[in-house]
Parts: C-alpha cells; sequence; structure tokens
C-alpha cells in the first residue's frame, strides 16, 4: 500500500507547492471577470466558488476516472504514480490554462482561443475536430447513463432500441440534456450540480471507507517490471489513451471554458480549474486500488475484467448494501453531467463561430436543434451495431487526447507573450504529440505500423511540432 499512498501524497504536495506556482504564471489579478462585465443572464452569470467547483468537477468528471482506470490498472502498480503525476504537471495545468486563458478573453471557447494564439488553418481543423468530439460525447454518455440506469434500476438485459423502456430512459435524459443546454447554467447546472456532486464525493469516501473494514490487497512499484499488463500492452502510449479523466483529457478544456464565464474572481481560479481536476485524480485513484483489490482476489470473472460489469462487483464487495446505492448513484450521476455539459460546449463554440447571440431563447434554439437532432441519429447509428459502442470509444479516446494538444500549444504561445515560464505548457504538449502520434500510427484502428517504426515517425512529429511552434512564438501579431 506504501505505493498507493506515496501516489496520494503526490496529489497533495503537489496542488498544495505547484499549483501556486502555475497560479504565478498566470498572474491573477483584481479585473472584473467574464460574467460580471458581459453579465448576460444565461451563459455569463456569476456564481459562488462552491457552485463552480462542482459544476467543473461533474463536467470533466465523465464515466473515465472509473472505466478508465479499471482497464488502466491493469499496467500494475505504476498507475498509483503516473496518475497524479500526470495530473499535477499536466491535466490540472491543461484545465488551469484553458479557464484562466478564456476568462482573459471575454469567456472566449477553446475555438475561438486557437484561432487567436495558433491561426486560422489549427482553428478551421481543431472546430471540426472538437465539434464532432463534443457530439460523440454526448452519444457516448447517453448510451452510458442510460444503459447503466436500465441495469441498476430496472433490471433490464436486452438493451437495444427493440426493448421500450431503453428508449423512453434515453428519451428522457436527451431531453435533460435539451433543458440544460438551452437554460440559464444557474437555473438547472447551476442548482442541480451541487447536490450531484455531494452525493459522487459521498459515494467515493464509502468506497475508501471500505478498504479501512474490508482491507485492500495492493502491489508495490516494481522498477524492474514497471509495465505488468496481463497482455504484454505496451505502457506508452496505451496507459495515456486509456486513463484520461484523471490524469489529463483534452474535452476538459471545453468546460473549463463555460466555467470561464461565471467566475467571479480570477483568484478563484486555482481552486475551481486546478483543485477539481486533482480532486477528479483522487477519485480515480480510490477506483484503481478498488479495482487491483478485487481483481487480486479473483473474484471479477475474466472476461469481465476491465468492463463495466466489474464495478458492481467492486461496489457490492466494498460497500454495504444499503450503501451500496449511493455508490451506484454516484457512478449513473458521471456521465449524465459530462454529456449535458458537453452540448452546453459545443452551443456555445458555434454561436461564438457563426456569431449568433445567445441571450435570447431563439438564438439558442437555433443552434441547439440541429445538434440534437445529429445526436439522436448518431445514437440510432451506434445502438443499431453490434460493436457500435466499442468502436465509437475507441475513437472518442484518440481525439479526446489529440486536444489536448491546441491548449497546451496556445497556452505556450500566451505565457511567452507575458514573459513567464511557458515550458510548463511546452513540454506536455510535445509529451502529447508523442503519445498521440504514437498511438495512431501503431494502433490496430489506425495505421497499425510496428512500435520501432511508430516510435521514430512520432519523434520526428515531435520535432516538427517544436520547430512551428517556435515561429508562433515569435509572431509579434498575436
Amino acid at each position: 500500500m506504501i505505493t498507493f499512498i506515496i501516489g496520494l501524497l503526490i496529489l497533495l504536495v503537489g496542488y498544495l507547492t505547484y499549483s501556486k506556482y502555475v497560479e504565478k504564471q498566470f498572474s491573477p489579478d483584481g479585473r472584473a471577470t467574464p460574467a460580471y462585465a458581459i453579465n448576460d443572464g444565461v451563459d455569463f452569470v456569476p456564481l459562488s466558488t462552491k457552485r463552480n467547483q462542482m459544476i467543473q468537477l461533474l463536467s470533466i468528471a465523465g464515466m473515465g476516472p472509473i472505466v478508465g482506470v479499471i482497464q488502466g490498472i491493469l499496467f500494475g502498480p505504476i498507475a498509483f504514480i503516473l496518475i497524479p503525476l500526470g495530473c499535477i504537471l499536466m491535466g490540472a495545468v491543461h484545465d488551469y490554462a484553458a479557464g484562466m486563458i478564456s476568462m482573459r478573453n471575454n469567456g472566449m471557447q477553446v475555438t475561438g482561443l486557437i484561432q487567436k494564439y495558433l491561426g486560422k488553418n489549427v482553428y478551421y481543423i481543431s472546430f471540426c475536430v472538437i465539434s464532432i468530439m463534443m457530439l460523440l460525447v454526448a452519444v457516448v454518455f447517453v448510451y452510458t447513463s442510460g444503459d447503466l440506469i436500465a441495469s441498476k434500476f430496472f433490471n433490464v438485459t436486452d438493451f437495444s432500441l427493440n426493448n421500450k423502456v431503453i428508449i423512453y430512459i434515453y428519451g428522457i435524459i436527451i431531453a435533460y440534456y435539451l433543458l440544460s443546454t438551452m437554460f440559464s447554467i444557474d437555473k438547472i447546472i447551476g442548482n442541480v450540480y451541487p447536490i450531484l456532486g455531494f452525493i459522487l464525493i459521498v459515494g467515493t469516501l464509502l468506497l475508501a471507507i471500505g478498504f479501512f473494514v474490508k482491507g485492500v490487497r495492493l502491489q508495490e512499484l516494481d522498477f524492474m517490471h514497471l509495465n505488468m499488463h496481463p497482455k504484454k500492452l505496451y505502457l506508452i502510449p496505451l496507459f495515456f489513451m486509456t486513463i484520461s479523466c484523471g490524469l489529463l483529457s483534452g474535452f476538459h478544456s471545453t468546460q473549463s471554458t463555460i466555467i470561464a464565464r461565471t467566475v467571479k474572481s480570477e483568484y478563484e481560479g486555482r481552486k475551481i480549474f486546478y483543485a477539481m481536476m486533482c480532486l477528479e485524480s483522487f477519485i480515480a485513484m480510490i477506483w484503481a486500488a478498488a479495482s487491483m483489490t478485487v481483481y487480486s482476489l479473483n473474484i471479477v470473472p475474466e472476461n469481465l475484467i476491465g468492463q463495466v460489469p466489474a464495478i458492481k462487483i467492486m461496489t457490492e464487495y466494498f460497500v454495504p448494501s444499503y450503501l451500496a446505492f449511493i455508490v451506484i448513484i454516484a457512478i449513473v450521476v458521471l456521465p449524465i453531467t459530462t454529456g449535458d455539459t458537453s452540448l452546453r460546449a459545443l452551443r456555445l463554440t458555434l454561436s461564438d463561430a457563426f456569431k449568433i447571440n445567445q441571450s435570447k431563447a431563439a438564438g439558442r434554439f437555433l443552434i441547439s436543434i440541429p445538434v440534437f437532432c445529429t445526436v439522436i441519429v448518431m445514437l440510432y447509428i451506434v445502438k443499431s451495431q453490434p460493436d457500435g459502442f466499442a468502436l465509437i470509444w475507441r475513437y472518442f479516446m484518440f481525439v479526446n487526447q489529440l486536444m489536448v494538444l491546441p491548449t497546451f500549444f496556445y497556452a505556450t504561445v500566451y505565457l511567452y507573450k507575458n514573459k513567464k515560464n511557458y515550458f510548463i505548457t511546452l513540454l506536455p504538449g510535445l509529451l502529447f504529440v508523442y503519445i498521440d502520434m504514437l498511438f495512431i500510427l501503431n494502433a490496430k484502428i489506425g495505421f497499425n505500423l510496428s512500435y520501432g517504426l511508430s516510435s521514430v515517425i512520432a519523434l520526428i512529429f515531435v520535432g516538427i511540432s517544436a520547430y512551428w511552434l517556435s515561429k508562433k512564438l515569435k509572431n509579434k501579431g498575436i
């Protein structure tokens, strides 16, 4: 358990120290935030720190901190070190940078920031990719949350569209998504999220308390065998692709820029953007320990290891039956509260791109209706395919990690122009150029090249990226 405790200490000490250093680079001050300067009563609305914290946490914490972790822990106890290190040095920096730079640019969304700091060519590509990513997030989490609700509360075993229960559940979730996308952020999301956030935290703590009651069986880090995956999968890049939420996720930048419009003071940024990413990492660590324990006890059937049904087994093992429902509700909450804000982010992105006023309901309907029709069509196509979910999840996983690059890079340009330490975003960005390219070049869903050749080509892309970015840093027009 020493490795696990060291990981938790890295997370705590990292937040208490490195987050303050990162904050210093962005130098928060007393200027009026977009919540006050542009207050439109819909998207630009001042909210309390606690509300913003809960909205941020639930927006970024989809199923990744659980589903990704129960797969990623198969690499062994190295996960207990890489998760907190990745969070402190990369993930939390990424989320904080996205939020702070957005606040400094009137709540501009990610695509607008990409255009301003990286140019139109990168903007056009990123706009398409980010829009697709947010649609994928919505579809994945309607699918995931709907099936979880059907299985946990209605004992459904037929998850096809032939089952009317599934259709009704999906319909209710989509209707909620539409309302939360359309209404002012303080009306639905601002009121519901604090309650759901409390349930999530309580559910996580119940699981952690179960460690003391039932005990945990955790392996210690063996430097001679850093990668212990039973199928001998490559630690780099697959670990960083598998565990995104809790470590680093490109999707998070689209959520930080939503909250950038509701923060009262720049001084709250560290508590909202950086701290909530660390809390998500803590959640990931708890589920990682639970996963390793039940796997070592051989109480999870081999065919369910790393699969969603294993979550129920973990919950039942660590939490008494009369309290397990709280953990189950917390699990169900995660995908629902990520899917809704992904569509809100897409509405804001499209409204910024096409200059459509969102202070009036008509403008919000103009964007939301075609977006939701697209989500319904995509959901139907995915559900109609036998392996539709597995396929869409794999591509979402890659696109999600690919989108960390523009945020790290425009943050690098921003810090450089303001004469701050831009290496805090440059180095993670270049590392993920290597990881992303290595994955897509080597993966079967990509180019399926050999690992060695993929590594060489990925390094070439790192060099090209560094050269291209150096040109951007010297551009005096920004």
